[in-house]
């Protein structure tokens, strides 16, 4: 085909004769080079058409799991479709022609809004979180992306929405923060208020009870043991009570866990002491350990108790000991927990099919918490009789 157009030209400009020869070999030519011709343009309207429809594809995706709607570039409503108006309540056909204003609360700001729009027109993509006004004149919340369209001028002709309905997402955010908010209220009350009955008046109360009553008064009025319980009652809800301030100092933000280099073994032993179950707790020389002491014997406590509820052995016990200077193992002979087990139960009210006992989850999910706090992490390893359970020092 080179050498037919070549000799085309030379015709053109005088420097070749056209012959019998010459017009036979370009009629060849152009017989030849047809299929070849052919093929190219299939092949090149093939890939156009394939690009085409990838787009077609695509936008089809977007436009069945999204909300989409566009405006031109006065933000006036051009289309929209069934996802749009679904969220909105309005039919499409009262949405054309009308402006993005008419979604607008109440309470926007009206230079922010006029901003919002200047620079969409410069061609300045806006993303985020949205609130909007429904046909209800009820308020939902939206993510949504607002894309500048240019033609080759560069000019903004009209702006693509992209948006999906978080208004589920953030009723729960919002949920979320009312409780948070009770929560902190809730914990002020008991750092200042509760503090006061628990560590000051009622020790009080009854270290002047004990200083007016003789040996032979105590006897005599038979409440040796009801002031023993009293008094093992108020050591008790004080070591609670410095365990749940501990927690609701974790409720303010950015806060840290106060920790302290302690025994871990004299803690935990002092923590058990006034529980019915501390006969059945071996803990061995555990080392020392800079932890939340409150925080920290809350959670193994937990896992104590754990491993001796769900415990099927007439000899109960929990034993605790170094595994190495980096793991300290908490092991029962109870049913038994495998890693996997672990992580389900882990979870707020999963509970397992065979359970028996009543549970929420709740407990082992905030010990887990709370060993996180500390740097810790735990696993656990079902045993042929029982539990071990391993907390990670590092």
């Amino acid at each position: 085909m080179l050498g037919f157009f070549s000799y085309q030209t030379a015709l053109v400009i005088g420097y070749a004769d056209l012959t019998y020869n010459s017009a036979l070999i370009g009629f060849a030519s152009i017989v030849l080079f047809t299929p070849f011709f052919f093929i190219v343009v299939v092949e090149y309207v093939r890939k156009v058409r394939y690009k085409f429809q990838s787009i077609d594809d695509t936008l089809s995706a977007i436009n069945k799991s999204n909300a989409l709607i566009e405006f031109d570039q006065k933000g006036n409503i051009i289309s929209c479709n069934e996802i749009f108006c679904e969220v909105t309540g309005y039919k499409e056909e009262e949405l054309i022609g009308k402006h993005h204003q008419m979604f607008m609360p109440k309470s926007t700001n009206v230079d922010e809004y006029n901003q919002f729009w200047y620079d969409l027109k410069k061609g300045r993509i806006k993303y985020g979180e949205f609130k909007r006004i429904n046909k209800k004149g009820e308020e939902f919340w939206i993510y949504g992306n607002y894309n500048p369209i240019t033609n080759p001028y560069g000019e903004v002709y009209r702006i693509l929405k992209i948006a999906s309905d978080i208004t589920a997402k953030k009723e729960i955010e919002f949920e979320v923060a009312k409780k948070n908010g009770y929560l902190e209220h809730a914990a002020k009350i008991l750092r200042h208020d509760m503090h006061s009955g628990i560590n000051t008046y009622i020790p009080r109360g009854l270290r002047s009870l004990k200083r007016r009553l003789t040996e032979d008064d105590i006897k005599n009025l038979k409440i040796e043991s009801p002031l023993k319980m009293i008094q093992e009652g108020l050591t008790h809800t004080q070591k609670v009570y410095k365990g749940v301030k501990e927690f609701t100092n974790l409720v303010k933000k950015d806060t840290q866990l106060d920790k302290q280099e302690v025994d871990i073994k004299d803690i935990l032993n002092s923590y058990l002491d006034s529980t019915s179950y501390r006969k059945q707790v071996i803990i061995e020389n555990l080392g020392v350990l800079k932890v939340n002491e409150p925080l920290f014997c809350t959670a193994v406590d937990n896992l104590i108790r754990n491993g001796l509820k769900y415990n099927d052995s007439p000899t109960k016990y929990v034993r605790i000991y170094l595994e190495d200077k980096d793991t300290i193992v908490i092991e029962d002979n109870g049913r038994g927990m495998s890693q996997e087990e672990f992580l389900l139960l882990s979870q707020p009210y999963e509970r397992r099919e065979d359970q028996q006992e009543k549970g929420t989850g709740l407990g082992l999910n905030i010990c887990i918490s709370i060993l996180k706090e500390h740097g810790y992490e735990i696993t656990a390893e079902k045993l042929e009789l029982g539990t071990k359970l391993r907390i990670k020092l590092k």
